[in-house]
């Protein structure tokens, strides 16, 4: 639908009545399949497949001493994958301050995350093409396809205050993760059978991972048509410059609107510390099993996929814990299984896939849970009108401004040339963001920002 015929928001930015009811439940379906789309692209490709293999394309173009000099840097061939990352991740920082301000002036969500979804697409399409010794298209197309995603969440976590109450985003939000857990988990069967079976495909292995990797873009632009045809644009007071021109001025903005919700702000601070672990051990975890322990590709593709059965109850489980404990307790809980995790992934011996199974099952059971509580306590933070300014923030602490972890794990693999002295410094990202999130008076920081607050958050 398009702005000029969409409503305009009430105060909350909700309507009342059981047509507006059936419209918001429908868009909330909506909502949930561009999980179902995306998620995928973090699972098949960044998760699985692309690590290793990067690693792979980098170490056949290296040189004796293993390094690879990408812009005359010499880089080692094992750190590449994580320094990649990295720099999408600037990209990001760089781009979604100007979409969050432009999605806040003109209220025209929808036409912004088509494009954000579409660009990521191709790009992890295109991945097909990254055979022989192409590690610098691999990367290009690994820093335009992350950057994307990122962008794309700005916009999609936007719509979470808007079609659901606050009693029920947690529920709303939780959901949105199973989705796009389900999503993975049938990719991965489908790619573990052309993976395991490409001899019988008459493909080499290199081609079945080429296709595995460009049939995620495929199906992240198929099933994106979904919430473009159910999500609706809200109308916006017009004003201001436009928004591209003003986007970094907005975000000046923004910092200085946040000064005046301080407990938002330090929310924010203490998510930012402890998704920055969460998202490099999902990032970095593929490279940990096949570099250091000696894991095939096969076992990789089994364990994400248990990640990913396990991770639907996890996070309807966290979901319903919430609604017993609030999402604050939930989510501190959560950050004490992954210490334990990585303490755990240290230890473990080589060549053992039980070990690394058991361990899989216990990420599984607390990924998705942190991650969408933690989306739908930061909506409760978010005063009205300010919500793609906002979740542009959020977005900069979920995956834009995740890039010290992945820089952490490069620069300790080149400096040692251990994944495990990589994988065990993550321990301090969540123990400082345990500290710092316990710190945080979440239902005085809710009343701050002018929202109603939630029986049990």
């Amino acid at each position: 639908m398009s702005a000029e015929t969409a409503d305009t928001a009430e105060p909350t930015g909700l309507t009342t009545g059981s047509a507006d009811a059936a419209s918001r439940r429908r868009e909330q379906r909506g909502w949930y399949f561009y999980d179902f789309a995306c998620s995928v692209y973090s699972t098949s490709v960044l998760t699985v497949f692309l690590g290793p293999y990067l690693t792979s394309v980098a170490k056949a173009a290296a040189d004796a001493d293993g390094f690879v000099h990408p812009l005359g840097v010499p880089v080692r061939a094992g750190s590449l994958f994580a320094y990649a990352v990295s720099v999408s991740v600037v990209v990001a920082v760089i781009v979604m301050p100007v979409v969050g301000a432009a999605a806040d002036r003109t209220g025209r969500k929808k036409p912004l995350l088509a494009a954000a979804a579409y660009v990521g697409a191709a790009a992890t399409t295109g991945m097909f093409f990254l055979d022989g010794h192409r590690y610098l298209l691999g990367t290009f197309l690994l820093i335009v396809a992350n950057a994307s995603i990122s962008v794309s969440m700005v916009l999609y976590n936007a719509y979470l205050p808007q079609i659901a109450g606050p009693d029920e985003r947690d529920a709303v939000s939780s959901r949105g993760w199973a989705f796009g857990y389900t999503s993975g988990a049938l990719v991965l069967v489908l790619n573990l059978v052309l993976y395991t079976g490409h001899d019988s495909f008459g493909l080499s292995e290199s081609d079945a991972v080429r296709i595995c990797l460009a049939s995620a873009g495929v199906w992240w632009g198929a099933f994106t048509v979904v919430p473009l045809r159910r999500l609706r644009d809200r109308r916006v007071t017009p004003g201001g410059e436009g928004a591209v021109g003003s986007g970094w001025r907005q975000l000046m903005a923004t910092l200085r609107d946040m000064r005046r919700h301080p407990l938002t702000l330090s929310f924010l601070l203490a998510y930012l510390v402890y998704n920055d672990g969460v998202q490099t051990v999902i990032s970095q975890a593929s490279v940990y099993g096949s570099e250091e322990l000696g894991l095939d590709q096969t076992t990789l593709i089994t364990a994400v996929l248990l990640v990913q059965v396990l991770a639907v109850a996890g996070a309807l489980g966290m979901g319903r814990l919430a609604r017993v404990h609030g999402a604050k307790r939930t989510i501190l809980g959560s950050l004490v299984v992954w210490t334990l995790i990585l303490v755990a992934g240290y230890f473990l011996p080589a060549d053992a896939p039980v070990f690394f199974y058991a361990l899989a099952s216990a990420i599984g059971l607390v990924l998705g849970g942190s991650q969408a509580l933690s989306r739908s306590l930061f909506s409760h933070l978010v005063p009205h009108g300010k919500e793609a300014e906002y979740f542009s923030a959020y977005e900069m602490s979920d995956r834009g401004l995740s890039w010290l972890g992945p820089l952490v794990f490069g620069l300790a693999y080149q400096l040692t040339g251990s994944y495990r002295d990589a994988i065990i410094s993550l321990v301090i990202f969540f123990v400082v963001g345990s500290v710092l999130l316990a710190r945080v008076p979440i239902r005085q920081a809710v009343a701050a920002a002018g929202n109603p607050v939630p029986e049990r958050i």
